[in-house]
C-alpha cells in the first residue's frame, strides 16, 4: 500500500522519526541549556511534529485526485525544506546556540538565519498551493474531503501564525548567554507579556508567566492529523454519511474557533492555564456553540427509525 505513498514525504518521516532518537539521546545525556531548557529540546519537538505531519501528507496524497504532478512536486519541495530546516535548528543545537531569533556575528548561525529566511516562506506558499489543489477534489466520501479541506486550511493558518512571532514582538532585543555561558543577541521572540525562557509547562515548555504564540502554532498545524483521524474513526464505526459530513464540518469549525481563541490569548500575554475574563467567557461560548453544533449533527441520526423487526407470532 505504502507504493501508492508520496515517498520524499514518507522518507521524511523516517528521517524525523530518527531524529527524535538521536534528540532524545541527547536530552537524556546533554545537560547544556539555553534560556532555561534542554538544548534538545527544540530538536525533539520539531521532529515529532514534522514526523506526524510528513506521515499525513504521505498518506494523503496517496488518495486518488487530479493535478499529482503538481502535488508531487509542491509536496517534494516542502520536505526538502523541512529537512534542510529542521537539520539547521539540530546542528545549532548541536552547536549549543539559538536556531531562531538569532543575529549573532557568527558566520554559520548568519548562514541558518539567511537560510530560514529563504526557505520558510516558499515552504509555506508551497503549502497554500498545495491546500488550494487539494480543496477543489473530489474525493468520493464527503466526510473526508471536508477532512481534507478544513485539515489543511487548519495547518496552513498554524504556519501563517509562525510569522506573529516575528511581528509581534518587533523591536525586542536582548542579550542572553548561550550554552557556553557567551552572550548573543536576539531580535523578537515567541513569548508575549514576558521574556522567552523561565517557568513553562513539562516537556512542552509554554510559557507560564506570559502568552506564548508556540501554542496556536502547534494546534493549527496538527489541525490536519485531528480533523482526519475524526473522519476515518466515523467512517470505521460506520456512522452515516451525511452524520459524519456533518460531525466534520462542525470539527472543523470548532478547532478553527480554538485556533482563534489560542491565538488571541497569547496576543493578549495570558498564560495557556491562566485565560483571563474575556478568554474564559470567549471559550464558554464555542463550547456552547460546538456542542449545538454536535446536537445538530447527530439530529438525523437520533430520528431515524431503527431497524424494522419481524412480527412476533403469538400462540
Amino acid at each position: 500500500m505504502t507504493k501508492t505513498w508520496h515517498r520524499p514525504t514518507l522518507w521524511l518521516a523516517v528521517v524525523m522519526t530518527a531524529l527524535t532518537a538521536v534528540a532524545l539521546g541527547g536530552l537524556l545525556l546533554d545537560d547544556r541549556v539555553l534560556q532555561d531548557s534542554p538544548v534538545w529540546l527544540k530538536p525533539f519537538k520539531f521532529a515529532v511534529s514534522l514526523a506526524l505531519y510528513s506521515i499525513t501528507l504521505s498518506w494523503l496524497l496517496s488518495l486518488p485526485h487530479k493535478g499529482k504532478r503538481w502535488t508531487s512536486g509542491l509536496a517534494t519541495t516542502i520536505a526538502v525544506i523541512m529537512l534542510l530546516d529542521v537539520g539547521l535548528v539540530a546542528a545549532q543545537a548541536a552547536r549549543g546556540q539559538f536556531s531562531h531569533f538569532n543575529t549573532s556575528d557568527d558566520p554559520f548561525t548568519r548562514l541558518v538565519q539567511a537560510a530560514f529566511a529563504t526557505t520558510i516562506p516558499v515552504m509555506f506558499l508551497a503549502n497554500v498551493a498545495l491546500a488550494l489543489i487539494m480543496a477543489g477534489q473530489r474525493l468520493g466520501d464527503r466526510s473526508l474531503a471536508l477532512a481534507v479541506r478544513g485539515g489543511l486550511g487548519l495547518a496552513v493558518l498554524g504556519m501563517a501564525s509562525g510569522y506573529l512571532m516575528v511581528f509581534a514582538n518587533r523591536g525586542r532585543r536582548s542579550a542572553v548567554p548561550d550554552a557556553a555561558g557567551n552572550v548573543v543577541q536576539l531580535s523578537g521572540g515567541h513569548t508575549v507579556g514576558a521574556p522567552d525562557g523561565g517557568a513553562g509547562l513539562p516537556v512542552t515548555a509554554w510559557s507560564t508567566t506570559g502568552g506564548d504564540l508556540r501554542i496556536p502554532h502547534f494546534v493549527g498545524m496538527h489541525g490536519l492529523q485531528v480533523v482526519l483521524l475524526l473522519a476515518l474513526g466515523l467512517t470505521a464505526l460506520g456512522v452515516a454519511e451525511r452524520t459524519r459530513a456533518r460531525l466534520v464540518l462542525v470539527a472543523v469549525a470548532g478547532y478553527t474557533g480554538l485556533f482563534g481563541l489560542l491565538t488571541w490569548q497569547a496576543l493578549r500575554g495570558e498564560p495557556l492555564l491562566r485565560p483571563g475574563a474575556a478568554v474564559l467567557a470567549a471559550l464558554v461560548v464555542l463550547a456552547a456553540a460546538t456542542a449545538a453544533g454536535v446536537a445538530w449533527a447527530l439530529r438525523d441520526a437520533a430520528a431515524a427509525p431503527g431497524p424494522v423487526r419481524p412480527p412476533v407470532l403469538r400462540r
